[in-house]
């Protein structure tokens, strides 16, 4: 046992090193020139890629202009450059696809798990200690977690240590897209995405110098890390009364069966009731993740027959989606009659669906069993895929047809999307809106109406600049299609919120749909 322990310690203390020698070549390959042989080899390498995996790549661009965009590319790089020059060449026309899961991600500094904790341990960055929101072209403040409490929301950032970020956030805005042309993604993300932009251009920061507008009153202020509290609290036994432990018991029980964001301290699934009468519900879900969805939406529908509720609003604002089992499960509650949920999704190649999915990333241990597996996967995969009389090949998946639940839902649904709603929530947006089984109120998806190209999204590295790109391989279509392509799900009633409805805390989304029930009433 001891020789045993030896090994072991040594194997640690050799993982150890190799991982801090890594993160260190890597931090220092960002500041060097990349050859421009290299990078034009990086460039052929990143459309063949895209060719070899991508099942709907010229389905927002044809070919011929996708060509000459790499090729354009190769001519302009005429000099070495760093990997971050680099990615403000190469990304655009990633995003010139227009599939949203499909990207080039911008370099940042890697930190090995020690410096990882030891930033912790600083506390909150200047940047982490505000979120924002960008409207009509301005970066306000939404919500200040800083200490300087001066700050109110509502107040607009001018300049950060002298960056405009309206001028960032334009620049950035071409680095990624949408699933198709709309406009509202990029909206809800440029906010999301500002510190991203910042931390990619200027660094990881202890301070900040933030000029800022409120109202007619333009002020400068420094913000530094907040310092984390590293004071070791004594722990002192609580009796807890048995009224206590029970409520916990139940919030330990909700936490498993609604998904529960520990950083935002809620949950992915909510259902609450709007009038005493329970005539009216709504259903929160924030994202396709987390928790017994299975569980949740059968309590919940349960719940709704129970009441006799007659109205349901769906609210998907802000839903970047998930997985693909929970919205076809969902389906199964809303729809009016028995479905198939997708069409046959596309791919490249049963190999691509090899490549990208099945042998992409792993630890050494798990490629070890992949390998030993590999027969399985691939003589599966050959059962799996089809090609059509087209030449096009199809993995079925979410293609049979599906029964409704018992206590299926047979009232009322409203849905409530907006720019954020993208991916999965788009999916079953999709299917609702070609039904006509629902209402839908806010702006326009992120996610087109036609489908998405994501399911497996395997991440390659660039062979000379180290620029990772990630793509997606299904190009999974919902069982209901309109003929406008490349656009999301547009609402029957638009209602776009202002900057004084943020911060005021006002929903005129919901209090439109519910002042439309009353009038249905």
């Amino acid at each position: 046992m001891p020789f045993i322990n030896k090994i072991v310690a040594s194997v640690f203390i050799i993982l150890f090193f190799v991982q801090c020698n890594s993160v260190k070549r890597y931090n220092e390959h960002l500041q060097e020139l990349v050859t421009v042989q290299q990078l034009h080899s990086d460039i052929d390498y990143t459309y063949k890629k895209l060719q070899q995996l991508h099942p709907n790549l010229y389905g927002y661009v044809d070919k011929k202009t996708l060509d000459f965009k790499f090729d354009s590319l190769k001519k302009t790089i005429t000099i070495p450059l760093k990997p971050v020059d680099f990615y403000k060449k190469l990304s655009p026309i990633v995003a010139s696809v227009h599939q949203g899961h499909t990207q080039l991600y911008g370099p940042t500094v890697a930190f090995t798990k020690k410096e990882t904790k030891e930033l912790l341990k600083k506390g909150r960055g200047p940047l982490s200690q505000f979120e924002f929101d960008y409207i009509d072209n301005k970066l306000y403040v939404t919500k200040n977690k800083s200490s300087n409490k001066s700050v109110l929301a509502g107040t607009e950032v001018l300049a950060i240590n002298d960056i405009n970020p309206s001028d960032l956030i334009a620049q950035y805005t071409n680095y990624y897209s949408s699933d198709g042309y709309n406009t509202t993604f990029k909206k809800l993300q440029a906010a999301k995405r500002f510190p991203g932009f910042f931390t990619i251009e200027n660094g990881i920061k202890d301070s900040l110098e933030y000029q800022f507008k409120y109202k007619d009153s333009i002020y400068s202020t420094i913000i530094r890390r907040a310092e984390a509290d590293t004071t070791k609290k004594e722990k002192t036994k609580i009796v807890k009364t048995e009224n206590q432990k029970e409520n916990l018991k139940i919030f330990k029980k909700k936490k498993k069966t609604n998904g529960y964001n520990e950083e935002d301290k809620n949950f992915n699934r909510n259902l609450d009731f709007m009038q005493q009468d329970s005539s009216v519900a709504l259903m929160k879900i924030r994202k396709f993740t987390n928790g017994n969805y299975k569980r949740f939406y059968k309590q919940s529908f349960k719940s709704l027959q129970d009441h006799k509720t007659k109205t349901l609003i769906l609210d998907l604002r802000n839903n970047g989606g998930g997985r693909l089992s929970e919205i076809t499960y969902l389906y199964t509650y809303l729809s009016k009659t028995n479905f198939r949920f997708l069409q046959k999704t596309e791919v490249v190649s049963s190999k691509s669906l090899l490549k990208g999915a099945y042998w992409n990333g792993g630890s050494i241990p798990v490629k070890i069993l992949k390998t030993i597996f590999a027969p399985f996967a691939y003589t599966y995969l050959l059962l799996t895929v089809h090609k059509d009389d087209k030449g096009k090949n199809y993995y079925t998946t979410e293609t049979r047809q599906r029964s409704l639940k018992n206590n299926v839902f047979k009232g009322d649904i409203y849905v409530l999307i907006n720019g954020g709603s993208f991916s999965a929530s788009s999916l079953l947006s999709s299917n609702l809106k070609g039904s006509n089984r629902a209402t839908f109120v806010g702006e326009e998806t992120g996610g087109a109406y036609n489908g998405t190209v994501a399911g497996f999204m395997p991440v390659y590295r660039l062979p000379n600049s180290h620029l990772k790109i990630r793509i997606g391989i299904m190009n999974m279509k919902p069982y209901y299609l309109t003929t406008i392509d490349g656009y999301g799900i547009f609402p029957d009633q638009e209602i776009d919120p202002t900057l004084e409805d943020l911060l005021t805390g006002r929903d005129p989304e919901l209090e439109w749909i519910l002042e439309d029930t009353k009038n249905d009433n």
